[in-house]
């Protein structure tokens, strides 16, 4: 291959990665403006407050749901429509707006606003470096899965034991290891992009940014209630 026809190569898989890229980041700041709607609409709503926090089995029946879909849309991707797929993102990020509306209830609005910012502002960073760093982060993989498991079950436990200092212990772990996946997920968003070869169906091509939105949605998601919980000034 000639150094002209190299260049071409370079420049348009450097255009399909911009692009896909790009995809992946649109709908995931969709799916947080619209939990970010529906958390605002349903704080300041009796009727759906009383409905949500009124009825624990409401609640975690939501909870239910949300762990559905995702685990639904990881094993069924491939075989669902691009629409089907779209459709199911934008559905989870609904009903964890009606979940996450319990913050505009705890914290003032200050705050949540101030540590939105730094969790913005901490995300950005983290897949900055996840996008341009040479070094290869997949052996992040299994540390961060193990601390994220690990994560899960204290707060498991912590929904019993109730000890506000295992809280904060559980929150600065969970900074570090949602900082870690923000940019093992971006490289790991990067590589598919590249290794995706030309001429992919435009569907199949919407479903990768779907399930890449996803993974940074939760990412940026766990980090702000992680960081909500630390600096968070309570009503």
């Amino acid at each position: 291959m000639t150094e002209t026809a190299t260049t071409r190569q370079d420049t348009r898989t450097q255009v399909r990665v911009n692009s896909f890229i790009r995809s992946v980041y649109n709908w995931m700041a969709g799916g947080l403006a619209l939990t970010g709607i529906v958390a605002y609409f349903a704080a300041h709503n009796q009727t759906l407050n009383h409905l949500i926090f009124g009825a624990p089995m409401v609640f975690f029946g939501l909870i239910i749901a949300e762990l559905g879909m995702v685990f639904y849309l990881s094993a069924r991707i491939q075989k669902m429509a691009a629409s089907t797929a779209t459709g199911l993102f934008l559905l989870y990020a609904a009903i964890n707006g009606l979940t996450l509306s319990f913050i505009f209830l705890v914290y003032t609005s200050t705050s949540i606003a101030s540590v939105f910012f730094i969790c913005a502002a901490t995300f950005v960073t983290c897949s900055i470096y996840g996008m341009t760093t040479k070094r290869d982060l997949t052996s992040w993989g299994n540390f961060l899965f193990m601390g994220l498991i690990g994560i899960i079950i204290a707060s498991v436990v912590n929904m019993f034991v109730q000890s506000s200092g295992m809280a904060m212990i559980i929150s600065y772990i969970g900074v570090l290891v949602f900082v870690g996946l923000t940019a093992y997920d971006t490289q790991k968003l990067k590589n598919m992009a590249l290794t995706q070869p030309e001429g992919l169906e435009a569907g199949v091509v919407r479903k990768g940014a779907i399930m890449g939105a996803l993974s940074l949605y939760l990412d940026f998601i766990n980090l702000f209630i992680m960081l909500l919980y630390i600096f968070g000034g309570r009503r």
